[in-house]
């Protein structure tokens, strides 16, 4: 009896029927990262806002946690387990402590840079001292900051933001786009000068049809700073789930959401595809987990949860 056979039959069992978290929580890595499937592990925070180290005070909710250097050491952790896992941030890594008002952007990207981030996307407070204020400390990032729909061709920012980020991991290819909220009525003009905002979803669906298409991106991913839902029509990443047919995976920022499980809805072509926020300084980390099938790079599966740091 072939035992390995059975164990993966029971698993894509699993996994069709609904209970992946079940099955992915009780099948140890090692067997995961056998030739017949692989995990792709995502690691994602957004609105850092410039928390280097953990809260401190008397709220229990807070005190003692977030923060970089906690991230840092859980990312750690993560990728002895699984090698195969990508860390990103959804933007507003600037302001909020006084480690900005003395250092600016520079100390926040070279920790990110050593806690081992990917890649990220901007938000609106990377704007608040101005493009001059993007562009000093922008070398200190080692990891691509990527954006789609902002066009920086009339400013000092002009090439310093790819549109988009392949990466490769034992044979699967991710795609990575990023999208960000209209400046327009919430920076100061004088902050973003001459940058155009082009619409989200219009972006979104080229990119996605590029990255799946020429560029064969098994899993596309976007990183978003639109915020995650609103009242009224603004665009918004539920707005952009929505709309579009290739993104597997929204990660947002913005709104500040805590969600305690990422929300699975079905794009355009009524596929599921799972949007997820997590939170605000670092005080939690969003963890997705891909299954695909080695050899037809097809997913199979999700598993989700949500890491304290």
């Amino acid at each position: 009896m072939n035992t390995k056979k059975i164990n993966r039959r029971i698993f894509i069992r699993n996994v069709a029927t609904g209970t992946a978290g079940i099955a992915l929580g009780a099948v140890p890595f090692s067997v995961l990262a056998n030739n017949d499937y692989t995990t792709i592990t995502i690691l994602h925070t957004n609105d850092m806002h410039c928390h280097i180290e953990p809260f401190t005070g008397t709220n229990e909710r807070y005190a003692n946690k977030g923060g970089l250097a906690r991230i840092a050491r859980l990312a750690k952790i993560q990728r002895e387990k699984n090698p195969n896992t990508l860390l990103l941030d959804a933007g507003d890594m600037f302001q909020g402590t006084p480690y900005f008002n003395y250092f600016k952007g520079e100390l926040m990207l070279k920790v990110m840079s050593a806690a081992g981030y990917d890649a990220g996307t901007i938000g609106n407070h990377e704007f608040d001292n101005g493009l001059q204020g993007i562009l000093d400390p922008l070398p200190n990032a080692q990891f691509p900051l990527i954006n789609s729909n902002y066009d920086f061709s009339d400013t000092i920012l002009d090439g310093k933001f790819p549109g988009y980020k392949v990466f490769k991991r034992s044979g699967i290819t991710i795609g990575i786009y990023g999208v960000g909220i209209e400046l327009k009525g919430l920076v100061g003009q004088m902050h973003y000068e001459n940058t155009v905002y082009n619409e989200p979803v219009a972006v979104a669906q080229k990119m996605e049809n590029f990255l799946k298409n020429e560029k064969n991106c098994d899993l596309v991913i976007c990183l978003s700073h639109l915020g995650l839902k609103y009242r009224n029509s603004t665009v918004s990443d539920m707005v952009l789930a929505a709309e579009t047919s290739m993104t597997d995976l929204i990660i947002g920022g913005h709104t500040h959401t805590y969600l305690e499980k990422p929300i699975e809805t079905k794009n355009k072509a009524g596929k599921p595809v799972i949007v997820n926020q997590a939170w605000w300084g670092g005080l939690v980390v969003g963890k997705i987990d891909f299954v695909f099938e080695r050899t037809k790079k097809k997913k199979i599966g999700t598993y989700s949860q949500v890491l304290e740091s």
